[in-house]
């Protein structure tokens, strides 16, 4: 086999192994929307359907109209909104201001504190539920939405740290300099020289954390006691019966809560290839 057909034959077995790794990520995906449009018999049925034979909407409609524990649906999404929006900004802020502090200044235990984000973000969101749950129930902040912002914080913070840092060191202290030399504050070079350098790195780090809080099931459920306050994802527990499975309105209520992070994929989905991919490099 000459070089130029091994090339050949490596692109092809490469690409078919990308489609057989895209098939396998999108498929759950598009049974997750499929069985939203699917009656309750061809649901149930024992037969394979890949493809509703009859499409209805009344999944949809009776989630939407309905509800769920005699709320609307649309409560649950704007608890999720705000738990996710409120994460991003909290996160991002303190990921920006520590990464900032990390990679420009060097302090005893630098390492340590390091070594110490590698550790903790290899641990399970459910290894820290208990610590953060008492903690956050002992300064009065059970039962809101502001203690399961502060848990997802917790959560996130790690990785942003870990990540901004590398887009920090990244950047020259030399057009810092420059900035004081021209008059500049800390807080102006902070902002007009090093802000709009790590802006992709942000990006990547705020999609992570909105993703992780939009879909955060064990905090909400645990920290939560009214049904008020409860995110999308313990909303749709309702529909896991003692009778049976509501499985139609969960892929339905699933497709509902699956939009908004779809779209925001969308628009900003660019800038978190980038940052990942610079976030890497740098790295």
């Amino acid at each position: 086999m000459s070089p130029a057909q091994r090339k050949r034959l490596g692109r092809i077995l490469l690409n078919t192994a990308g489609v057989l790794v895209f098939l396998y990520a999108i498929f759950p995906v598009y049974w997750m929307v499929s069985t939203g449009f699917k009656t309750n018999d061809q649901i149930f049925t024992t037969e394979f359907i890949p493809f509703p034979t009859s499409f209805t909407l009344e999944h949809f409609s009776r989630v939407l109209t309905e509800g769920v524990a005699n709320n609307s649906i649309w409560l649950y999404l704007r608890n999720s909104a705000i738990v996710a929006l409120g994460t991003v900004l909290i996160g991002s802020l303190f990921a920006l201001l520590s990464a900032t502090a990390i990679a420009r200044f060097r302090f005893r235990g630098r390492g340590s504190f390091l070594i110490t984000l590698l550790v903790v973000q290899m641990l399970p969101a459910e290894a820290m539920l208990i610590p953060l749950s008492v903690m956050i129930r002992r300064v009065g902040l059970g039962d809101q939405l502001l203690g399961i912002i502060v848990a997802q914080v917790a959560v996130t913070l790690p990785f942003g740290i870990w990540m901004l840092r590398t887009f920090v060191a990244a950047v020259p202290k030399t057009l810092e300099e420059a900035a004081w030399i021209d008059g500049a504050s800390r807080m102006t070079t902070f902002w007009k020289v090093l802000f709009p350098l790590v802006a992709p790195g942000l990006v990547a780090t705020s999609i992570f954390s909105f993703i992780t809080a939009w879909n955060d099931l064990v905090f909400a459920l645990y920290l939560m006691s009214s049904s008020e306050g409860y995110t999308m994802p313990v909303a749709l527990q309702y529909f896991f019966g003692q009778k049976g499975v509501d499985w139609g309105a969960i892929m339905a209520g699933s497709t509902l809560m699956t939009i908004p992070v779809v779209i925001f994929f969308l628009l900003v989905q660019r800038r978190m290839v980038s940052g990942l991919v610079a976030g890497a490099v740098k790295g």
